[in-house]
């Protein structure tokens, strides 16, 4: 119950402000091992859902990754799709890729802020 009180209290607190501010987007900080990531971890990139986390599981079952690239020989992993992901991929080290909701600046925010600069 006490809670539910402080979300309430929040939502009133943060009122229009939170509106104003922008919209949530997803942002995605960090690497993912190809050759060790757990299919969960593998889920966490964007557009890899679990048939695909499997798919990947399978592929370096059978031969480890040797570079990030090869990813697109696995099935429904194409040139477009590697290029989205290969900032979030490494083949040593652990995983630290994080997902986060973080409020998008508004578009004239943005504008403003790239007029001001020198």
């Amino acid at each position: 119950m006490r809670a539910l009180w402080a979300v309430a209290l929040g939502l009133l607190l943060c009122g229009p402000g939170v509106a104003e501010a922008g919209k949530l987007r997803t942002q995605y900080t960090g690497t993912v091992n190809l050759n060790e990531a757990t299919a969960e971890q593998l889920d966490l990139l964007p557009g890899v859902g679990e048939k695909a986390a499997q798919r990947i599981i399978e592929h370096r079952k059978k031969r480890p990754f040797q570079r990030v690239e090869e990813l697109v020989r696995v099935k429904g992993f194409g040139k477009k799709k590697f290029l989205k992901l290969k900032a979030h991929l490494a083949l040593a080290g652990p995983t630290t890729l994080r997902v986060e909701q973080v409020i998008a600046p508004e578009r004239k925010e943005v504008a403003e802020t790239n007029k001001q600069e020198p």
